[in-house]
């Protein structure tokens, strides 16, 4: 490990630790559970100090109660405690579990980016299925086209797998017959391989990248 990025790291940890060594002084701090999504890499680790982080965690030293703002790769580099309930995650489990707080923060930015969106357009369709979405954790078939163009249209990070599709109910299916082709295509990322198999029987060909 690189002389310079040591120092930099017991600079910054040390002075808020009871331990004096960095092994020791480490065993003080676990992982909060927050995290912050800053949308753009923009940000700064307070442990390392390396740039153009998007995604920070907080830390915490539960002798001093001093907290850091830090990125994953640290938390795993130096075995920063990561509890599920009051059990310490072994390393590949911790990784699942920051992956985890990251895609749920990537969830809630996305949303409030579709938010910002609805309210500029004063897109009231938007606006109601977003609403739709907070109570019911699904959306309609048209709900997810009118969600899913807003947010390729302006450019917004989103994984298909955050909006779930309902289609059991019989209007939502006879929804996605009517549908032209090229809407389902661009909500097809997000059916399952279900929904998708219940497309192609509605009448709609799969898309051709897939």
């Amino acid at each position: 490990m690189h002389s310079t990025y040591l120092k930099r790291v017991q600079e910054n940890i040390l002075s808020i630790s009871v331990a004096d060594t960095l092994p020791k002084a480490f065993k003080e701090w676990y992982v909060t559970g927050k995290t912050i999504d800053h949308e753009k890499p923009v940000e700064t680790c307070q442990l390392c100090e390396h740039e153009a982080l998007r995604y920070r965690y907080e830390i915490q030293n539960q002798d001093t109660g001093y907290t850091l703002w830090v990125g994953s790769k640290c938390i795993l580099q130096f075995d920063i405690a990561v509890y599920e309930g009051d059990k310490v995650l072994d390393k590949s489990s911790a990784q699942r579990k920051l992956n985890t707080l990251i895609k749920e923060q990537r969830f809630e930015s996305c949303l409030k980016a579709l938010h910002r969106v609805a309210e500029k357009e004063k897109n009231n369709i938007l606006n109601d299925a977003l609403k739709f979405y907070r109570k019911h954790k699904y959306l309609t078939p048209k709900q997810a086209f009118v969600v899913i163009w807003r947010l390729q249209e302006n450019q917004i990070d989103y994984s298909p797998s955050f909006f779930k599709v309902n289609l059991r109910k019989e209007q939502y299916r006879v929804d996605l017959r009517a549908m032209p082709s090229h809407r389902v295509h661009m909500i097809w990322p997000a059916l399952s391989s279900n929904q998708r198999k219940l497309a192609i029987k509605l009448g709609h060909p799969e898309p051709d990248n897939t």
